[in-house]
């Protein structure tokens, strides 16, 4: 199953797809727990405690 990454809830949804292009996820897609992000001025990164570091 697949989660939205900006959410948490199941599926994908065209409001938080919009809203992604111009931030960081917040929630893993795997697992729905909440993402460690850290914002910086070249992008972020996003580490999570079961599947591990996203970069963008």
């Amino acid at each position: 199953m697949t989660y939205c990454d900006r959410c948490g809830d199941e599926g994908v949804h065209e409001a938080c797809a919009q809203a992604r292009a111009l931030e960081p996820p917040r929630y893993c897609r795997h697992c729905r727990r909440r993402l460690k992000v850290q914002v910086v001025p070249s992008g972020w990164s996003a580490t999570c405690v079961e599947h591990g570091a996203i970069d963008g």
